[in-house]
C-alpha cells in the first residue's frame, strides 16, 4: 500500500521551444539529482558525495538538496537521506559512497 501519491501536474511548457525550456519551465526540475533530507550530517554527507561523483563522472547534472518535508513525502520517502535521479528514488536510508553513486548514475543514464 502506498501512503503518499505523487500528483502529476500538467506541463506548463507544451508549446515552448525546447531550447528555451529550461529557463521557462518549472517542470524540468525532475531532470537532475535531488538529495532528500532535513539537512542533518548524513544528508549533507550524501549531498557532498553526490556532487563529487557527478564531478568525477563529468556529467552535467544539477544536484539540489530538498529539505521540505512535504516534498520529501511526495516521493514516498520515509527514511532519509534519499537520492532521487531524474524523478525516481534510487536510494534511501543510507549515505552512499562516491563509487556507489557513480554506479547508480551510470546505470540510470544508460537506461534512458
Amino acid at each position: 500500500m502506498k501512503l503518499f501519491k505523487t500528483k502529476e501536474q500538467p506541463c506548463c511548457c507544451k508549446d515552448v521551444d525546447s531550447k528555451k525550456l529550461e529557463s521557462v519551465c518549472s517542470c524540468t526540475s525532475d531532470q537532475g539529482i535531488k538529495v532528500l533530507g532535513s539537512g542533518c550530517t548524513k544528508c549533507v554527507a550524501l549531498e557532498e558525495a553526490t556532487k563529487k561523483a557527478i564531478e568525477e563522472l563529468g556529467v552535467d547534472i544539477e544536484v539540489t538538496h530538498v529539505t521540505d518535508f512535504a516534498e520529501i513525502a511526495s516521493y514516498g520517502v520515509m527514511t532519509t537521506p534519499a537520492l532521487v535521479l531524474k524523478g525516481k528514488v534510487v536510494s534511501y536510508g543510507k549515505v552512499l559512497t562516491v563509487d556507489e553513486i557513480k554506479e547508480i548514475v551510470n546505470k540510470e543514464l544508460h537506461n534512458m
